[in-house]
This record gives C-alpha cells, structure tokens and sequence, in this order.
C-alpha cells in the first residue's frame, strides 16, 4: 500500500509541472513568432520607419526657411514674369488665358528644380556617415531612400498647390469638376517623383553636386521647349514633334485639359509611361548606388 502510494505521489509531482512548463513554452514561442513577423526588414518596419525617417527630413527643411521660401518664391515669381510677358500674346492665338498653359508648367518646373534639394541632402548624409550608420541600425534597408520619396512626393503637391493659388490670384480657374481638380494636383507629384529618382541616382554617383545642379539646365530646356510656354504652332515645324512629345508637354496638355476642358486621356497615358518608363530605368542603378553610399567605409 506504500509502495503504492509512493508511486502515485511520484506521478503526480511529475505531472503537476507540466501544465506550467507548457504554458511558459507556448509564451516563449509566442514571443518568438511576434519577433519574427515585426522584423527590421518587415513591412510592418518598413512604414514605421519611413515615416519616421519622412518626419526627420520635414524637420531638417524647416530649419532652413530661407532654401524653403526660396524654393516656393521663384516659382511665383517666375509664373508673374511669364504671365506678363506672354498673356496678350499666347491669348490673341489661343482664345484663353495663357495661365492654363503658364501654371501648369511652372508647377512642373516646381517640381523638377525642387529635386536638387533632395538630392543635395542625401549627399550631405552621405559624406557626413549618416547613410552608413543607419545602414547597421536596426532599421528597415529601404525606408532611408523611399523617405526621400516620399517627402519629395509631399513637397511637390505643397509646391504645387502655392503655385496653382498664385495662379488663381492672376484669373486661373477650373472650369471642371472636383474630381479633375485632384487630378490637376496630382498629375506634377507623378513626373516629378520620376524627375527626383534622375536626380538621386545621379546625386549617389557624384563627387560633387555639379551634376545635380546641372539638372536645372535639363528643366529649363524642357519649360522653354514645351507648349506651356506657347503653342505647339508657334514653333519651327522641324522641332514640333520633340516638343509635343517630350514628357512636360504631355503633362502640361493633360493638365490644361482637367482645368479648361479637352483631351486628357492620351497626354495623361504619356505622362504615365514616360514616368513609369524614368523609374524603370533607374531603379537599378539607384538601388546600387544607395547601397554603394551607405556601406562605403
């Protein structure tokens, strides 16, 4: 009867832990499991941190209003001097006002002068090792570039929509609906996202920002060669095809359509595959370069 019982009680205390060390297990493991699916390179890290790099280059901005102010003051200034010296003429041939070809244009070059900014800055972060150390930081690999894109993305909107409300202060005007209206302000974040990879993947390549400054002379031959700034007819007929379809033409015309009305289906097809197109090409080399930038030394 001992014996028994002295069994019994050595069964029991075997089993009597066991509950305990598998409910501890299960814990473990269940740690374990949240570890893996919140990962540094997860999707989950991916938009934190994005967002967090985004909010650090929204505040290195703002400690310099003068670039900031300088950047959204010529546009206007420029969209004046145009508005000036082309209304009558580019009115007299079209029968509008040359704003609905001037603002959509200025706001193009907006977007495309204003990548510099970007460009410059990752080339700092570069040279003073910021790019290297967040490369060993627990940090998701692509949220220090697609960052950059995405308060590009911002900045060209809020650049965007200054230039359109110094435009309406001149007599722009939608003569459309609501929905055309969005898609108006949204038609420079498209090329100029396009515009801001060039000037990143050229700026991760360059020893020095001559390159990327010379990128201001690109925007400006394409403002001065697109029907933005008068139209099409206007020009020798041997440069006529270069200008119709050359990229802010066709973001202009598409543009000019969703505020006075005409076709957009076709310069917006353009401008989509002429951004798309930007991006494809350049995405292999941007993607080396900003690793080449962060792991150097």
């Amino acid at each position: 009867m001992s014996l028994v019982w002295a069994d019994h009680k050595s069964l029991s205390a075997n089993r009597t832990p066991y509950p305990q060390a598998k409910s501890a297990l299960r814990a473990r493991n269940a740690g374990r499991h949240r570890l893996q699916r919140h990962w540094e390179n997860s999707p989950r890290r991916l938009v934190v941190d994005t967002w967090a790099l985004t909010l650090r280059i929204f505040r290195r901005w703002a400690r310099d209003p003068a670039t900031m102010s300088q950047s959204l003051a010529m546009p206007v200034v420029l969209l004046a001097t145009i508005h000036i010296l082309l209304e009558d003429g580019v009115s007299l041939v079209t029968g509008h006002s040359a704003l609905y070809g001037s603002v959509p244009l200025i706001a193009m070059v907006g977007a495309m002068t204003g990548s510099i900014i970007s460009a410059l800055g990752i080339m700092r972060e570069r040279s003073g090792g910021l790019l290297s150390r967040l490369w060993v930081l627990p940090v998701h690999r692509a949220a220090g570039l697609l960052s950059r894109l995405v308060a590009d993305a911002v900045r060209i909107l809020v650049t965007t929509g200054v230039i359109l409300c110094a435009g309406m202060v001149m007599g722009f005007r939608f003569k459309q609906g609501i929905l055309e209206s969005v898609a108006w302000l949204s038609v420079p974040v498209i090329f100029g996202m396009a515009f801001s990879v060039v000037v990143i993947t050229l700026a991760l390549y360059s020893a020095n920002t001559i390159a990327v400054e010379a990128t201001d002379i690109l925007a400006a031959l394409v403002m001065f060669f697109s029907t933005g700034f008068v139209p099409l007819d206007q020009y020798p007929e041997w440069i006529q095809p270069v200008v119709e379809h050359q990229p802010v033409s066709y973001a202009i015309e598409a543009m000019k359509g969703l505020s006075l009305g005409g076709p957009v289906l076709v310069p917006m097809i353009g401008t989509v595959l002429w951004s798309v197109g930007i991006v494809i090409v350049c995405a292999v080399p941007l993607a080396l370069g900003y690793r080449k930038a962060s792991t150097r030394g």
